[in-house]
């Protein structure tokens, strides 16, 4: 059992390093994956995405439970307190094995004098879980999200935030974007369902396929030979926009993990694709993409605010700006978003979105098309930020995606649909 008992520790450990040092999920747990099998793989996942996306009610419980938090060396026994409530509200663990594997990891975390206190707490939650339940559905909790978001959602949407926050606080339906020079999407889906995978088209985006129930990327027919690729249906929609053709260059500025360059070079095979991304790390994940794919594109590092560094005077048939952003669309598949992103952030990348704007226009051939796009629901992020940039930029004419007063096209996220996603596509004329 040594494996399981660690894993609470372990996911515990990656909780902190989160909260407390401001790291993402993604960056935490490929290193503390590493060395654990498969199976115990998926729940380390399972118990930092979930303990991470039901944090306001977990910390509640843990308050109306102790007297005095747990705080300074001995936090961490916290975030296994609240991978202990986790598992006994949102798992199938049974309890006694829950108590168990949690009390161990105070072992584990080297601090054995505070079993009894684990152990005792949770077994209190055990005995007090209806009642308070109950009281965490009346408490401003159980929107599970900083109440600066939550205010910043609401101004936004006042007719729809509750329902963007609740598909915010579910988990992320899986989709998958068929590559066309392989089969039709009509063609894969037969192959899925001699497979046993049951999954449904997109109504608008033609690559995009909605499993029914999440599986193994090896489960997958063809996965290892380039024949699909999971991808949101929303970020899939930027390439239908900027409807890439064979012989263009084209440039996908902030590229990495590389989704949407090998989508343009699966939509237009012949074109010339250049792909900049500022993180040298993920820039190797869009060479992967591209190695599984058997794809090409030149890849650089490079600064958005800066193309005259990567690329001199050159100019380009089609940009895609997939921006910086607040990533607020995407909080079902990074809950830790909500805990690493600020207040005062907002405004920070919303002058950055503006800065790199300004610094590729010059780089679009006249007649050329950009699409800037952004993972965010945030009007500074999306709408506003193209209002202003047609106001500077009498060259610009924005096209198919909304109008001068209300600029882009926003998706929301939706439990059947993509993630929440914003796109503006401009021509230059």
């Amino acid at each position: 059992m040594k494996n399981n008992y660690n894993l609470r520790s372990h996911a515990a450990k990656a909780i902190g390093q989160v909260l407390d040092q401001g790291q993402s999920l993604s960056t935490v747990l490929p290193a503390m994956q590493s060395t654990i099998n498969d199976k115990d793989r998926a729940l380390l996942q399972e118990l930092c995405f979930g303990t991470l996306r039901m944090l306001p009610q977990l910390e509640w419980c843990i308050q109306q439970l102790m007297a005095k938090p747990m705080i300074g060396k001995q936090r961490t026994l916290h975030y296994l307190l609240m991978v202990g409530l986790y598992q006994l509200l949102y798992t199938r663990i049974p309890p006694h094995a829950v108590l168990a594997e949690t009390v161990n990891g105070a072992v584990a975390l080297k601090r054995p004098q505070l079993k009894g206190l684990i152990n005792g707490i949770l077994r209190q939650f055990q005995r007090q879980q209806d009642a308070l339940m109950q009281h965490a559905a009346d408490n401003n909790c159980r929107y599970l999200h900083p109440s600066w978001l939550l205010k910043r959602i609401q101004q936004a949407y006042p007719a729809q935030w509750e329902q963007i926050v609740d598909a915010n606080n579910q988990k992320p339906p899986m989709w998958l974007r068929v590559n066309r020079l392989h089969h039709t999407r009509e063609a894969y889906l037969q192959l899925m369902t001699q497979a046993g995978i049951a999954a449904e088209p997109h109504a608008e985006y033609t690559d995009a396929l909605r499993l029914l129930t999440p599986c193994a990327v090896s489960a997958l027919p063809g996965f290892a030979d380039g024949w699909v690729t999971v991808q949101d249906a929303s970020a899939q929609g930027c390439i239908a926009l900027l409807d890439p053709q064979n012989g263009e260059q084209v440039l996908d500025l902030c590229a990495a993990p590389g989704g949407k360059t090998t989508h343009i070079l699966e939509s237009a095979p012949k074109a010339q694709v250049m792909a900049i991304d500022i993180d040298e790390h993920r820039l190797t994940r869009v060479k992967e993409n591209l190695q599984r794919l058997h794809l090409h594109a030149e890849v650089k590092l490079g600064d958005g605010c800066t193309p005259q560094q990567w690329c001199g005077n050159k100019q380009f048939d089609r940009i895609l700006l997939d921006a910086p952003c607040s990533a607020s669309g995407v909080i079902r598949r990074h809950p830790d978003i909500k805990w690493l992103r600020r207040d005062r952030d907002i405004a920070e990348l919303a002058g950055l979105q503006a800065k790199m704007l300004a610094a590729i226009w010059p780089h679009l051939k006249s007649g050329g098309v950009m699409v800037y796009a952004t993972c965010s629901i945030l009007p500074e992020e999306n709408s506003e930020q193209i209002a202003a940039f047609l106001q500077h930029h009498y060259d610009a004419r924005l096209v198919e995606t909304g109008s001068p007063e209300q600029p882009g096209r926003q998706n929301l996220p939706h439990p059947k649909d993509g993630d929440g996603f914003f796109y503006a596509k401009l021509i230059k004329i």
